[in-house]
């Protein structure tokens, strides 16, 4: 998987709870669930996928990125992403489709989006794979790659 490329988004179940994310300061989140909108376009293909699971589950690093801070916060548990093969810069089109209610900000400083963080009170995957597939209809299922952790 690792030379795969594709955009991705994980998904986190969290309560309530403000905490400090990076430059952004201190930010509050209501008990539910955030999806993350990510690329993994670049060199490292899938394994910046691998690298979110991996600090989610170890908590061994300093956040360096805003996904990071949720990442390594006990209060926020990766519960599973959602993983689509492309080429195309597809990010900010998923972005734009899940939209809703989000953290100004967050994860979209190298674009033009307001956010790549989303809010929802209930589990979204079906609303994410029905995302993936506004965007891309060759996304079937057959494509995503949806892991629990």
């Amino acid at each position: 998987m690792a030379n795969k490329k594709g955009i991705y988004c994980l998904v986190f179940k969290n309560i309530n709870l403000d905490t400090k994310i990076g430059s952004l300061g201190d930010i509050s989140f209501r008990d539910g669930w955030h999806i993350y909108v990510g690329s993994a376009l670049g060199s490292a293909g899938y394994r910046r996928v691998e690298r979110h699971c991996r600090l989610a589950l170890l908590k061994d690093k300093n956040p360096k990125w805003h996904v990071d801070y949720l990442l390594t916060n006990p209060n926020f548990s990766l519960e599973y992403f959602v993983f689509g093969e492309t080429s195309r810069q597809l990010e900010c089109p998923l972005a734009r489709v899940l939209g809703g209610e989000s953290v100004f900000g967050f994860g979209c400083s190298d674009c033009k989006c307001d956010s790549h963080l989303f809010y929802r009170r209930s589990n979204p995957l079906e609303e994410i794979k029905n995302a993936f597939l506004t965007i891309s209809p060759e996304m079937d299922e057959k494509c995503l790659i949806i892991c629990c952790m």
